[in-house]
C-alpha cells in the first residue's frame, strides 16, 4: 500500500476486502458468541450479531446456507458459527459471512426438535381431547413404512399370527433422507382420501437421531394431525421419541410393539369365547334343572293329578259366596224398602190431598195458587180444587 497514494473511499474498502479474502486463517474459522440483533428477511438471508462480554461482531448467514438451518436462531442464543470473515465494500465494515451454525453445548438436531415441539405444543397438536381410539378389531391396516427392511417385516408376522382377519396394506415410502418426510405426509393424506384403512401405522426400526429425523418434521406431524384414521407412531426402539410420537393418537415403543397394539390376539379372542362357551352351558345347565323341579314338583300337584278337585273345589266357593252375596242383597233390600215405606208416609203426611179430604178448598188461577184476595180482580176466573174435583169460578163485586 503506498503512503503518498490518495485513495477513493471505495478503493481502500476493496484493498482491506483484498486483504482479508486473501487470508487463509479468515477464510474458514468458527466463532462462539451470543446471538443478538437477529432477523430474518423475506429474502431467507439471516442477519444478527455475535456478541461476548466486550465485543460484538455482525454476521449474515445467505438464503443458500439458512435452508440448511435446523433450529430457528433466536436473540440470547448461544452458538457456534463457522464461516469466513469478509468485508462488505458499499458499508466498509468487516462482516462473519456464515456457512453454518449449531447451538453451542448442543446439537443442532436437539436445538430443532425442542423448538418444534414447544411449537406444536403450543398449537395444541398433542392435546388429549384430539386422541382418536383405536378400533378394537380393525378390518384393514396400512403400514406407512419402507417395504424393506426388518420393521415391516416383524409386523407383517405379528399381525398374521395375532389377527389374520385383518388385510393389510403397505404404504411403501422412504424413511430415511430428505425426501422421506415428505413421502411420509402424502402417504398419510392418500390413505385419508381413499379410506384405504381404518387403521395406519408409521414408522421404522431403531438407528440414530439423524437416521429417524423424518419423524420428526412439522410435515409430518401435521400429516398425523389432519388424519381423520386412528395413527400409531412406531419409531425406533422405546428410548426413541419422536415429534410424530407425540402427536399421534397412539406411540408404540417399536413397530413391534405397534403390530401388538392394533390387534387383538386371537388365542385371548378363542380363550375368552372358550370361558363364555362354558359360562353359558353352565348357567343353561342350572335353569335346565330348575325347569325339570318345577316340572316334578306340578306332575305331582293334586291340581294336574285330577283336575275335577278344583274344580269341585271353586264350585263350593262359588256356592258359599253366591249364598252370601244374596243374603246380603236380600238384607240391604230391606232396609231399603223400610226406608221407602218412611219416605213415602212423610209425603203423604204433607201431601196437598190430606188437606183437601179434611174439608180445605184450593183456588187457582190457571197453575199458581191463589194466596191472597189482592191476586184476584173483579170477573177473573179461577179453579177451586177440592178433594173429589175442581169448580170452576168468577169473582163478582160483592
Amino acid at each position: 500500500m503506498e503512503s503518498n497514494y490518495i485513495y477513493t473511499v471505495t478503493a481502500l474498502n476493496e484493498y482491506i476486502k483484498d486483504l482479508l479474502d486473501s487470508d487463509a486463517g479468515l477464510a474458514a474459522l468458527t466463532v462462539r458468541g451470543e446471538v443478538s440483533n437477529y432477523k430474518a428477511y423475506p429474502s431467507g438471508h439471516h442477519y444478527f450479531s455475535l456478541k461476548d462480554e466486550t465485543g460484538a461482531l455482525k454476521c449474515v448467514m445467505f438464503k443458500g446456507s439458512a435452508i440448511h438451518l435446523r433450529f430457528r436462531p433466536q436473540n440470547g442464543m448461544k452458538v457456534i458459527a463457522m464461516g469466513r470473515v469478509g468485508v462488505f465494500p458499499r458499508d466498509g465494515v468487516y462482516q462473519l459471512y456464515v456457512s453454518a451454525m449449531v447451538p453451542d453445548g448442543v446439537g443442532d438436531l436437539h436445538a430443532a426438535f425442542e423448538q418444534l415441539k414447544e411449537k406444536l405444543q403450543r398449537e395444541g397438536l398433542f392435546d388429549l381431547s384430539h386422541k382418536k381410539p383405536l378400533p378394537a378389531y380393525p378390518r384393514k391396516i396400512a403400514l406407512v413404512t419402507s417395504p424393506v427392511g426388518a420393521a415391516v417385516r416383524d409386523m407383517l408376522r405379528i399381525l398374521e399370527a395375532r389377527w389374520p382377519l385383518t388385510q393389510v396394506c403397505v404404504l411403501p415410502v422412504r424413511v430415511q433422507g430428505s425426501e422421506a418426510a415428505g413421502e411420509i405426509s402424502r402417504a398419510i393424506d392418500y390413505a385419508n382420501a381413499h379410506q384405504v384403512a381404518d387403521l395406519i401405522i408409521t414408522g421404522r426400526g431403531g438407528g440414530s437421531m439423524e437416521d429417524l429425523w423424518c419423524f420428526n418434521e412439522e410435515i409430518v406431524a401435521r400429516a398425523i394431525y389432519r388424519s381423520q384414521i386412528p395413527v400409531i407412531s412406531a419409531v425406533g426402539h422405546e428410548p426413541d421419541v419422536t415429534i410424530a410420537d407425540f402427536v399421534a393418537d397412539v406411540r408404540a415403543a417399536t413397530p413391534s410393539n405397534a403390530a401388538e397394539l392394533a390387534v387383538p390376539d386371537q388365542n385371548d379372542v378363542y380363550a375368552f369365547l372358550a370361558q363364555t362357551d362354558a359360562r353359558l352351558r353352565q348357567r343353561a345347565g342350572r335353569e335346565l334343572s330348575l325347569a325339570r323341579e318345577r316340572l316334578r314338583r306340578l306332575a305331582g300337584s293334586r291340581a294336574l293329578q285330577d283336575p275335577m278337585n278344583l274344580v269341585e273345589d271353586r264350585r263350593m266357593l262359588l256356592d258359599r259366596q253366591g249364598a252370601r252375596l244374596a243374603a246380603a242383597l236380600t238384607g240391604q233390600l230391606a232396609g231399603e224398602k223400610e226406608r221407602f215405606a218412611a219416605a213415602a208416609a212423610k209425603l203423604d203426611a204433607l201431601s196437598p190431598l190430606k188437606v183437601l179430604s179434611r174439608g180445605y178448598a184450593i183456588p187457582q188461577k190457571g197453575e199458581r195458587v191463589v194466596t191472597s184476595a189482592q191476586d184476584l180482580r173483579e170477573d177473573d176466573r179461577f179453579t177451586l180444587r177440592l178433594r173429589d174435583g175442581a169448580v170452576p169460578c168468577r169473582v163478582e163485586k160483592g
